[in-house]
């Protein structure tokens, strides 16, 4: 890594990222402790079955996005005056190498709870053998330029992969000789206008290629998803829900995510937390989303802040986990799936 670049990494590290190579970060879930200790599991699980004590949460670019969104709890190299440009990956390590450390830093971040009190020994050795990566956490993962190899990488080894991007490179996402498990196209804005208020893209026509991603999203195989992340006083207005059901019915996904964005990390100094959505609302706003889309509520998960909507009778299952799916308990209200530590600042 450039030395140039380290002040920005150290303070990652401090907020419990671990490096893989020069440009990977991987962070322990919220939601992998509470599985481990306490049986409880995020909405992946009670959505998708996948286990979330055996998802690693991933980013092959964690300093690199074409976006520089206010929401974002990501510390951006400006913050820290170190000089990158974050919209070019200048440095690629070798995709089979990485899934090796991924794996292996899996297992080093959940090594302390061998022998502990709370942990069942079978839940641990299932942890201890990851079936499930998400392509996400931080930065935008499509400009990583090696990423069908990746995909292919995790997918040879029995994992399953969720890829969640800004949707601003199409020509990757076209070109992908590996489909993930699951794509996810992440939204917050519904016009071009609020997109460059919003998202404040670092390059041209940003709003052009989310759109042309759209335009393809129904010529994947796998299925897709639109996470809608529900900003309160900002994308939560009739004129907004419409503008997001035009861009549903362009990209036809298989499922549609409203989830409340959350008031941690760097965001804390753009935004507050009259932002930050109760479940209430995010439902009450999903079903107005319903009606102007014709995507049913299929299910919910109070924990996340997140309502599931699709056309389909029930989620495509890709995990084992949570095995009575949309029935599963609930855990207490107010907890929530943060990849991030809230209170580290820059």
């Amino acid at each position: 890594m450039p030395e140039k670049w380290l002040p920005l990494a150290e303070v990652m590290v401090k907020q419990k990222y671990h490096f893989a190579g020069r440009h990977t970060v991987v962070k322990k879930c919220y939601w992998t402790h509470k599985a481990l200790t306490e049986d409880r599991h995020c909405y992946k699980c009670k959505f998708y079955g996948i286990e979330s004590h055996r998802d690693i949460q991933m980013s092959p670019a964690a300093f690199w996005c074409w976006n520089a969104c206010l929401h974002c709890w990501r510390i951006r190299p400006q913050d820290l005056g170190v000089d990158l440009d974050e919209t070019k990956l200048t440095i690629v390590d070798d995709p089979k190498w990485l899934v090796d450390e991924l794996i292996r830093i899996h297992r080093r971040l959940i090594s302390g709870y061998k022998g502990h009190p709370r942990v069942d020994p079978k839940k641990f050795w299932e942890a201890w053998n990851p079936v499930h990566v998400t392509l996400s956490l931080t930065g935008e993962p499509t400009l990583y330029p090696m990423l069908s190899d990746l995909l292919k990488e995790v997918h040879r080894r029995g994992m399953t992969s969720f890829l969640v991007t800004r949707g601003v490179r199409p020509d990757i996402l076209a070109d992908l000789e590996e489909e993930p498990s699951q794509l996810y196209v992440s939204l917050e804005a519904w016009d071009k206008k609020s997109y460059n208020y919003f998202t404040r893209p670092l390059v041209p026509r940003a709003w052009e290629l989310t759109m042309e991603t759209l335009e393809m999203m129904p010529s994947f195989t796998s299925p897709t998803a639109i996470r809608i992340t529900l900003v309160a006083g900002f994308n939560d207005t009739d004129e907004a829900l419409k503008g997001f059901a035009k861009l549903i019915n362009l990209a036809q996904p298989t499922y549609v995510e409203i989830k409340s964005y959350m008031w941690v990390g760097a965001s804390r100094m753009r935004l507050s937390k009259a932002n930050m959505a109760e479940h209430e609302y995010v439902r009450k706003v999903s079903e107005r989303l319903s009606e102007l889309t014709g995507y049913p509520i299929l299910g919910e998960s109070r924990a996340s802040r997140v309502v599931l909507l699709s056309r389909l009778e029930k989620p495509i299952r890709l995990g084992k986990g949570c095995p009575e799916g949309l029935n599963t308990p609930e855990p207490e209200e107010g907890e929530y799936d943060a990849p991030y530590d809230p209170d580290i600042m820059p």
